[in-house]
């Protein structure tokens, strides 16, 4: 599928989601927000893909809803309004339930609508250069589904910080990785997308099927309490029982020789 404001591209086993209007911070557009959920699901179908990296082209990351096109025509954001006000937003890999690994590479400003894909992914990298900015409260907006995906993975209060100085204050990379916001800052920031490849094809070493459960498991331990999540844990785990994979793999480790996985 040929893409407008998305980059999609694959090398080896990772498949890269980029965005590309770097003219415009890369904000979402009514046409971003169309492609992304043909992106994701481009991505997720395809099985030579095991694990998605997310990156932006140019100087930004991404700096959400492109408030040009919406303060010029209203209309042309109105279904992603009412997703908004419905909670059935299909911007993110998690939105739109991939299970294969995701890691965020942010390359630059990370604001607003953007720290969707930072709370989002499994892994975030940052380049050094990256900062994040949630200017929300500046517009006169409500700063919700980003900031509340933060705070299930990261502390509270640096978060409700950012949510409330809005676009007076930043977090660098270095205050990022301090506080789990990401798990690796990338110096010189020009070697963000090669640590990103390499890190998706280490991923991308291990069992396809394994993976996605454990993604489920744990993303799934973020929504419920800890005996239920436990228990849904547990059920991913007897799921994996008699799965190919779990014969493959000790066998390749004893052969000394990478497994070869069922493709999912």
């Amino acid at each position: 599928m040929a893409y407008e404001t998305l980059l999609v591209e694959r090398r080896g086993p990772v498949g890269w989601l980029v965005f590309d209007r770097p003219d415009a911070g890369n904000a979402m557009d009514a046409t971003m927000f169309r492609e992304l959920e043909a992106a994701w699901r481009e991505l997720d179908d395809d099985p030579a893909v095991r694990v998605i990296v997310n990156t932006g082209n140019g100087r930004a990351f991404q700096t959400g809803v492109d408030v040009v096109q919406l303060g010029r025509d209203k209309q042309a954001l109105r279904e992603q309004s009412r997703r908004t006000r419905d909670a059935e937003l299909r911007l993110t890999a998690w939105h739109n339930q991939v299970w294969k690994p995701v890691i965020a590479a942010v390359n630059g400003v990370c604001a607003g609508g953007g720290l969707h894909f930072v709370a989002d992914a499994d892994i975030v990298l940052a380049s050094s250069n990256a900062s994040f900015v949630d200017p929300h409260v500046s517009l006169g907006q409500v700063s919700a589904y980003e900031t509340i995906g933060l705070v299930r993975k990261s502390p509270m209060e640096p978060i409700v910080r950012m949510a409330l100085t809005g676009r007076y204050e930043r977090i660098t990379a270095a205050r990022a990785y301090q506080l789990g916001i990401v798990s690796q800052v990338v110096d010189p920031p020009g070697r963000l997308r090669e640590e990103a490849q390499a890190l998706a094809e280490k991923i991308a070493r291990n069992s396809p099927a394994a993976m996605a459960a454990t993604k489920r498991a744990l993303w799934g331990a973020l929504e419920a309490g800890l005996s239920e999540a436990c228990l849904a844990g547990g059920q991913h785990l007897a799921g994996m029982w008699g799965h190919p994979d779990q014969a493959e793999g000790p066998l390749a480790f004893a052969e000394r020789r990478d497994a070869a996985w069922q493709q999912t």
